[in-house]
């Protein structure tokens, strides 16, 4: 058996039992810090003692984040439904959701309204920085650079898991060492603070953690964990993936300067995961290979350099499922035996978000006089099937199996390359945003200029809400919109008083309540303001 083979099979063992944590971290509640055994894969007597138990101890902080944020479909409908183009079918709970009642009772609301998932992988990746060192001195294969950008990997790992709860709930606390059993009692610290050390913990991993690992690069040359770059790539995070983590805290604070300097990065360091030690590129990707997998270059399904922050699914690790797709929610026959989704986007909204008859994402096709299928099967339905992404066990896009292999996307080169666009349009470099604008919708049809969209800043988040619909984007960009423009118009209501955005960001309207669970546990936890 090959080193690459041996690898695949390391990582499906590893991921197979967060595969069981995801399903733990999904129902219930208590005041642990985590319901299912503890974040060590094995008992203190035989951890952290061998170059094994340092890849399996990290592997599991990417697979308790990765539940964390798929749980119960948290990052869709978190990210996707308020405010969003999609309508409800039948589910009470999810039309809660779209209406902007995220204090009712029902099981999935409870569920994700409680942070418990994500401190279960910040006390993973915290106990990891603090005992991974300890292997150093008893196995020797396990070398200070091996050591070093696992410790960086962690890092990151803990920066993105404070920096994606901000954004559900503001101010949360900060905890920045391990703690075995019960969850530590403290008050909830300032947004602020928290993404300052998210920065900083993320700054210092960009210095270490290389752009590839496994192959030439010349920060980590050679193999990692006795694989090549083909088998991490959309894996793990590299240096591409930390400066696109800061790129997103810096847009979130409205520090466009830094948000344009660190997406810049990320642009300009493209080549190092272009055709390089045998993996598929990190590229722009057509239309067939976004929503048709053509080419193998999918970020959604398979692991691909194309995901440059995400999770991935690979069926060929044991990783499909059942939860934590968006596909169990929006998929119907034919492409499932399901008479109707969950959810769909009505026709009325897709004809008003798909405005330009050159969209290759949907418009009529003039040759065949045919609506275009890559974002919706049968528009001619009541219920149009948003079929933009579709990965069913073990690749397929249709099926008789309903196990998902669709990897989380949070980043990839459209998106990234669409914030850059914003950062330079809030700083005024109307040019460069346009510029950025065009490349990252270059292959789907369409140019954006000052004579069609006047308002770039507009055009951007338009083509944000059209590229990364069903990405979970929808919620978190009507946030910096709005921000961005400042208008008094009518956002919210509540009761019965309108709300302008800064009325209602002011009265913490833009985050989700605290799970009564997490309140009843800790009594120094209070309610955000506008849910109390």
């Amino acid at each position: 058996m090959n080193l690459s083979i041996k690898n695949n099979l390391y990582i499906r063992r590893v991921f197979a039992g967060v595969g069981m944590g995801l399903l733990l971290l999904s129902a219930g509640s208590c005041s642990k810090i985590d319901d299912a055994p503890s974040t060590r894969l094995a008992t203190e007597e035989t951890n952290w003692k061998t170059l094994e138990d340092g890849k399996a101890n990290l592997m599991s902080i990417y697979g308790l984040l990765r539940s964390a944020t798929v749980a119960d479909n948290g990052h869709w409908l978190m990210g996707d439904l308020r405010e969003g183009d999609f309508t409800i079918t039948t589910r009470a709970d999810l039309k809660a959701i779209v209406k902007g009642q995220l204090n009712a009772s029902y099981p999935v609301i409870d569920r994700i309204t409680n942070w418990r998932r994500f401190y279960a992988a910040i006390n993973a990746a915290s106990l990891f920085i603090e005992r991974s060192g300890e292997i150093l001195e008893l196995d020797r294969r396990y070398t200070k650079l091996n050591h070093d950008v696992d410790v960086a990997q962690a890092r990151m790992l803990r920066a993105f898991a404070y920096f994606y709860m901000v954004r559900i709930w503001g101010d949360v606390p900060l905890i920045t060492s391990s703690h075995d059993g019960d969850f530590i009692k403290t008050e909830r610290t300032s947004q602020e603070r928290v993404l300052g050390f998210a920065t900083s913990e993320l700054l210092a991993a960009a210095k270490v953690v290389p752009f590839r690992y496994g192959g030439t690069d010349p920060i980590y040359p050679g193999q990692y964990y006795g694989g090549g770059w083909a088998s991490w790539n959309g894996n793990i995070y590299t240096r591409l993936s930390a400066y696109i983590l800061l790129a997103h805290i810096a847009a979130w604070q409205g520090n466009y300067i830094d948000a344009a300097t660190y997406s810049k990065f990320v642009l300009d360091n493209q080549s190092t995961q272009y055709y390089v030690d045998g993996a598929n590129p990190l590229d722009y990707i057509n239309m067939d290979a976004l929503t048709e997998n053509q080419n193998n270059m999918s970020p959604f399904a398979y692991k691909r350099a194309t995901v440059m922050v995400g999770f991935p699914f690979e069926a060929g690790n044991g990783l499909s499922t059942a939860n934590g797709h968006i596909e169990q929610l929006i998929l119907a026959s034919p492409f499932i035996p399901k008479s109707k989704p969950e959810m769909f986007v009505n026709k009325d909204s897709i004809i008003n978000i798909f405005t330009n008859p050159k969209d290759l994402r949907f418009s009529k096709d003039p040759v065949s006089g045919f609506y275009r299928t890559n974002y919706f099967y049968g528009f001619e339905t009541e219920m149009p099937i948003f079929n933009k992404i579709k990965v069913l066990y073990p690749s397929n896009t249709s099926g008789n199996v309903t196990l998902f292999s669709s990897s989380l996307v949070f980043s990839r080169m459209e998106e990234i390359t669409l914030l850059r666009a914003e950062a330079l349009a809030a700083l005024g470099d109307i040019s460069g945003a346009y510029d950025a604008l065009n490349k990252a919708c270059n292959l789907r049809g369409i140019v954006y200029s000052t004579e069609n969209s006047p308002d770039v800043l507009k055009a951007i988040f338009e083509e944000r809400r059209k590229e990364l619909m069903g990405e979970g984007w929808r919620w978190y960009d009507i946030i910096r919109y709005q921000r961005l423009k400042k208008s008094n118009k009518v956002f919210a209501t509540k009761n019965g008083k309108d709300m302008t955005f800064q009325e209602f960001e002011s009265a913490g309207g833009i985050y989700w309540p605290v799970s009564k669970d997490v309140i009843n546990a800790n009594s120094l936890i209070t309610q955000n303001p506008y849910w109390q």
